[in-house]
Formats: structure tokens, C-alpha cells, sequence
């Protein structure tokens, strides 16, 4: 069976027209995602319930026949497996208990984390199943997690903010705090992330979200480090398969995360696609990077965004994606007409 076209780019091939899959794609602009949200009292039930789950993963595969499936869960699930509390509040978003002390970082237990994941890799079976039985044999499948620092992000802080001030200081003022921290939610990563894997999982995806308002020499501490230890010992785990890394905002430091041993990188909204890509090993796999804006505006300002970002990545390995995640306004009919421009390279 000839390889999936999503793991071709990822193994360094310049397919074209290139592999196309949307973070978030399967959300709040479907209104068959909608039906399904209005039965269910609360996200993470949502996220913890594998038939739920795994319907509104192939919901948009169903519909637009994307090369990659992802897998349909929350960053925030890996805290929680881990007994840290959270809850999602309409209009507020995730909100968690605040973690500021020693005692925080040693309540959480590694050993709650195989259980508590336990419906979550039962998603990724039925997941996987599911696109066999359906006929997308040839659609990969996604798993992932948040990155250490994102995940930290929204656990010190409580919740999301504009600048994360609190995990910033905490890593300045309290770097051992931190590091143990950090350490704990590396290990953690790993073991959710092979397990994906184990699941049915052909692709792992490393959403760190909020790298980029790390300084550069936090940055390499605290996102490049643990993406290189994560992909490491994923690589010894499962070496057939790809990782790919998204440090949201990083810019320039892309560089540096390049060397972490990921296969790909996405590129957020706000980079030059182009001028990223030229900083990055040739064989690098490159993910991005339309403005979600673009997508729900649609018509010309679609095309003119599309075509530029596919005129740029144009001979090299290249995932065309959002540069963030869809949103819910998008209209339906415009992800379709992306998808028609995408394919006609």
C-alpha cells in the first residue's frame, strides 16, 4: 500500500499538491459538531467520551476528505489526568486551579495518568477503525498533546491570559519550582503521547501554543529542551513515526526548534511562511500557515492569501494548515472552496 500522503511530506518529500488538514477542524463551524456539543453537559465529557469523540473527529473527513484526521480532545486533558482540576466555562474558556507552590507540582501523580487516559486512547482506536471502515484508508491519523510549557502556561496562571506574566516570572524568580514542573509534565507528555501511538495514532502533533512569549534563552530552556526530549524518546519508542512541532509565535527561534529532531514544524499567522522556511533544513517538513481570518472572509482575499503561501512553499516538504486554529464563524462552504485551491497546487 502506497504511503499516506500526509506521512510522505513528513519523510521529506516535496508532494504536490501538497497534504492538507485544518487545526481544530472538527469544532464549531460544523453544524453536525453542533448537534452533537448540544447533547453532552460539559467538554471534558465531550473529550472523554470515545463514541462522541470519535464521531466528531471524522465529522469534517466525512464532509471535506482532509488528508489527516486529528485526533479530538483538549491540550488541557494531560493536567487533569494528572489530578489537577479543570472545568470549561462558557465565555471564559478552561479554568483551572492556580499553581504557585511545591505542593501544587507534587499533587500531581503520574500514576492516575493511564486510567484517567484510558477513553481517550479507546477514541483513538475507534477513530482508526472507523476510517477503514468508512473508506479513507489513505487519511492519517493525528494524535497529540500540548507542549510542557503551554500546559504550565495555563495551570499557573489559572486559565488563559494576554501575556502569561505569572508562569514567565515563575520561571525566572523560581527556576527550580519550575524545572520540576516542567520535568513532570515532559514525563507525562511522553507516556501520553506513546500511547497514542500504541492506540493507532500514525502522527503525533507538539502544540505549544504560547512559546512565543518565552524570551529566547527561556525559550530554549523551556520549549526547545523538552521538545528535544520528547521527540527523543518518542523516536526510541516508535521511529517510524513523524512528530510535528508547533511553537506558536516563535519566529525566528524556529531555528533553534528545528534541532529538537521534530519532522515538521507549523508555522503560525504571523510569520513570513517563506522567509521561516529559508532558516529550516531543506528537508524539514513545513506546516501552515493561512490566517483564519482569511478563511472566513473567503472569495478573493482567500485566493490571493492561498496562493501566495503555496507559491512560496512550492519544491520543498510542505503541510498546507491554518497558522491557528479554525474558527467558529467559519463559513463551511469556504473551507471547501480552500480545499479546491489547495488540490489545483
Amino acid at each position: 500500500m502506497a504511503m499516506k500522503r500526509l506521512l510522505r511530506s513528513l519523510n521529506g518529500e516535496a508532494v504536490w499538491p501538497p497534504p492538507v488538514w485544518l487545526m481544530r477542524q472538527a469544532g464549531r463551524y460544523l453544524p453536525e459538531y453542533r448537534a452533537v456539543r448540544a447533547r453532552v453537559p460539559d467538554f471534558v465529557t465531550l473529550c472523554t467520551s470515545p463514541d462522541l469523540a470519535a464521531e466528531v473527529t471524522l465529522q469534517p473527513i466525512r464532509r471535506y476528505g482532509f488528508d489527516a484526521a486529528i485526533l479530538f480532545s483538549d491540550i488541557l486533558i494531560l493536567p487533569w489526568a494528572l489530578g489537577h482540576g479543570l472545568a470549561f466555562k462558557e465565555g471564559e474558556g478552561p479554568v483551572l486551579p492556580r499553581l504557585r507552590d511545591a505542593a501544587g507540582v507534587a499533587a500531581l501523580d503520574p500514576r492516575r495518568l493511564a486510567e484517567k487516559t484510558a477513553p481517550v486512547m479507546e477514541t483513538v482506536r475507534r477513530i482508526r477503525a472507523g476510517l477503514r471502515a468508512e473508506g479513507f484508508g489513505n487519511t492519517a491519523l493525528i494524535g497529540f498533546a500540548g507542549a510542557p510549557f503551554t500546559v504550565a502556561c495555563y495551570m499557573v496562571e489559572g486559565g488563559g491570559s494576554k501575556d502569561f506574566a505569572a508562569v514567565r516570572a515563575m520561571a525566572y524568580a523560581e527556576p527550580d519550582l519550575f524545572a520540576r514542573l516542567m520535568d513532570t509534565l515532559t514525563e507525562a507528555t511522553i507516556a501520553y503521547l506513546s500511547a497514542q501511538v500504541e492506540a493507532g495514532a500514525e502522527v503525533l502533533m507538539l502544540f505549544d501554543s504560547w512559546a512565543g512569549v518565552l524570551s529566547p534563552g527561556l525559550f530554549r530552556r523551556h520549549a526547545a529542551a523538552p521538545a528535544q526530549r520528547i521527540v527523543s524518546a518518542l523516536k526510541a519508542r516508535h521511529p517510524d513515526v513523524p512528530v510535528i512541532g508547533f511553537p506558536r509565535l516563535a519566529g525566528i527561534l524556529a531555528r533553534d526548534y528545528a534541532a529538537t529532531g521534530v519532522d515538521g514544524i507549523g508555522i503560525d499567522t504571523g510569520s513570513d511562511i517563506g522567509a521561516i522556511a529559508a532558516l529550516l533544513p531543506p528537508g524539514l517538513a513545513v506546516q501552515g500557515n493561512l490566517d483564519p481570518m482569511a478563511l472566513v472572509a473567503g472569495g478573493e482575499a482567500l485566493r490571493t492569501e492561498t496562493r501566495a503561501i503555496l507559491a512560496a512553499m512550492k519544491g520543498r516538504p510542505f503541510v498546507f494548515n491554518l497558522g491557528h486554529g479554525i474558527v467558529p464563524q467559519t463559513p463551511p462552504e469556504n473551507v471547501a472552496a480552500l480545499l479546491e485551491l489547495v488540490r489545483a497546487g
